[in-house]
């Protein structure tokens, strides 16, 4: 993990280039801030890449830190005190994680990269200082508080209920939204798609191969797919009517 300081005031510093050059600079976190708020970040941001089932963090860990994601797929897991593990979420490029932080709580969920993932870690008390100095910053992180909620109550009712083929359809029709337009996407692996549908490793297995033979993916190796999103689309309204 690199950290580097971040004074936009000399422009040739490497991590201000590296912000002015960011491709989710608008839309992450301190988009909101104006070139005001930059100039008075006085601490360190770190540029952090972590590699496939690699943690970025621990549930129940101390929360020191918010993360924005900069590219890639991270899952949050859970496991039931039997030990059944639970993927709860997916975040991806823009979204801001690990906001139990801001609250001086412990994570509330093992936060995992599916893919090679690049992320900036904002110190707590950066943020902490810039909120009470901006007066933006407090609305985009209630902003952005939402979005996370929006996400998980989408989750349940598209993802947790209803046929195993429609739950599917909806990961794939997610994953593709956490992609690159036109491009591959991840594929979990068969038993993680089990833990995020609450499917079997057979069935998820079962409904893959199905979606292969109906042309909605094309398997890549060695974990992605291809997703032919007018097929999905006519998958789900066929769902949605049989």
């Amino acid at each position: 993990m690199a950290i580097v300081p971040l004074y936009r005031r000399d422009a040739r510093h490497p991590q201000a280039q590296a912000c002015a050059a960011c491709e989710v600079r608008g839309s992450a976190l301190f988009g909101a801030l104006d070139d005001a708020g930059l100039d008075h970040i006085h601490t360190h941001i770190a540029s952090v890449e972590i590699t496939p089932d690699q943690p970025v963090y621990a549930r129940g860990e101390a929360g020191a830190a918010v993360f924005t994601v900069r590219a890639g797929i991270v899952r949050f897991e859970r496991s039931s005190p039997h030990g059944d593990r639970r993927i709860v979420r997916l975040a991806g490029r823009g979204d801001l994680i690990g906001q139990e932080a801001l609250l001086q709580r412990p994570y509330a969920d093992e936060a995992i990269a599916c893919t090679p993932v690049q992320l900036c870690r904002i110190p707590r008390h950066l943020v902490d200082q810039l909120a009470t100095a901006q007066g933006s910053l407090p609305r985009e992180l209630m902003l952005r508080w939402q979005v996370a909620l929006d996400a998980s109550e989408a989750w349940v009712a598209e993802l947790s209920s209803g046929p195993a083929h429609r739950r599917l359809l909806h990961l794939l029709l997610r994953l593709a939204r956490l992609g690159e337009p036109g491009g591959p996407v991840w594929l979990p692996r068969r038993e993680e798609i089990g833990a995020m549908l609450d499917l079997t490793v057979e069935t998820a297995s079962r409904l893959v191969s199905r979606l292969r033979r109906e042309g909605v993916i094309e398997l890549l190796p060695p974990r992605a797919a291809r997703i032919d999103l007018a097929a999905l689309e006519r998958a789900l309204n066929s769902e949605g009517t049989g």
